[in-house]
């Protein structure tokens, strides 16, 4: 049975691993938020032993939403924002004992972003950001002793988020200079590769036995401090000149179900995610898309000896792009504001973990 756990922890590392950063769309929820699940082998590996993983992620965002209300003209008439995301982490796990364990994570991105207003309103064009994204690390305990933990554990993590991927990427915009000449500015919050803050994070998780089925969760949130970054946002507004380094969360739950003899495994369940109005900690000016998205996610994964497999894809259910603080103080009886934001239908989550048993010394006894 401990295999089927250890196949479900790394099924349900895909969020974490790939958080993007950007939720599924313009409400930037950034890949490497959370600690989450992505150390979750800590369960399962042995005091001293390691798991090294990568995850890949992929979205494209084009259904845009102003509260939960699509707008599907945008579509209709090609004034939609398309991005295409992809995200890479690659992850190494320690366990320092069978309760304790702890995560390093190195994250790329690259990122595609297709606009008409961006670029004067006259044609369509793209831009582009690719590089390293911000890096986290962490470290976990779970609160049960293997000895009694029979049905089931809770772990409780602690991590940050480092400032290591550029949040004033640029890319070329054309119409928008002197004359209608192309300008390099900085890329849409959406698409830059990180948010200039120093994150903490604090998560939680856990698995329990249901006889048939094992219930797992996991969640997190992200503090932010910093209040904006210092780069522009190209926006007609004052307020949101400046792009905000908003706080980030998630949670999801579901059900896991082994199939018995085979090293597969499948599972169902839903998540939330989103970038609040407000920060917990510190203010909150500049530009954010806050919103966020519920999503039903099936996935499944395979095992075979020491490596596992998992491919779990969040479709989304719910979409809602919340009012910001600069909707609301900008808003007067006359006019009335409400940004837009634009979604993505599903996401793809790909995980490749690899579990380093810890070495053991043969002894032999000559007589």
């Amino acid at each position: 049975m401990k295999k089927y756990l250890y196949s479900l922890i790394l099924l349900g590392s895909a969020l974490f691993y790939h958080s993007s950063s950007m939720a599924q769309g313009c409400v930037a929820i950034r890949q490497f938020s959370g600690i989450g699940n992505a150390v979750g082998q800590g369960n399962i590996i042995e005091k001293g032993e390691w798991n090294i993983a990568m995850n890949y992620r992929y979205f494209k965002s084009f259904r845009h939403f102003r509260g939960t209300h699509e707008e599907p003209n945008r579509i209709a008439n090609n004034t939609e924002v398309i991005n295409w995301s992809h995200g890479w982490d690659f992850n190494i796990n320690y366990a320092f004992s069978d309760r304790v364990y702890g995560i390093v994570s190195l994250p790329f991105a690259y990122n595609e972003r297709s606009s008409l207003y961006e670029h004067g309103r006259n044609s369509r064009h793209m831009t582009y950001s690719g590089g390293l994204a911000d890096m986290r690390f962490g470290a976990g305990y779970w609160l049960l002793s293997s000895e009694k933990a029979k049905r089931g554990n809770t772990a409780l993590g602690l991590g940050f988020k480092l400032p290591t991927g550029n949040y004033n990427a640029k890319s070329t915009f054309y119409n928008v200079g002197p004359e209608g000449q192309p300008q390099v500015r900085p890329v849409d919050q959406s698409i830059q590769l990180g948010d200039g803050g120093v994150g903490l994070i604090v998560d939680a998780q856990g698995i329990w036995n249901l006889s048939h089925f094992f219930l797992y969760y996991d969640g997190f949130y992200m503090f932010n401090p910093r209040n904006t970054n210092g780069t522009f946002t190209n926006r007609g507004r004052q307020s949101e000149a400046i792009m905000s380094v908003p706080d980030q969360y998630a949670f999801r739950s579901g059900l896991f179900m082994p199939i018995l003899g085979h090293g597969l495994g499948v599972s169902l369940g839903g998540r939330v995610e989103g970038i609040p109005v407000r920060d917990l900690i510190g203010s909150s000016d500049g530009f954010r898309r806050p919103g966020y998205i519920v999503s039903v996610e099936p996935g499944v994964s395979y095992m075979l000896g020491n490596v596992t497999a998992s491919l779990n894809v969040p479709i989304a259910l719910i979409r809602n792009r919340t009012r910001s603080l600069t909707d609301i103080a900008d808003s007067t009886a006359e006019n009335y504001r409400h940004g837009d934001a634009a979604f993505a239908d599903y996401l793809i989550n790909f995980t490749l973990a690899w579990r380093i048993p810890k070495k053991t010394s043969d002894v032999f006894n000559i007589q």
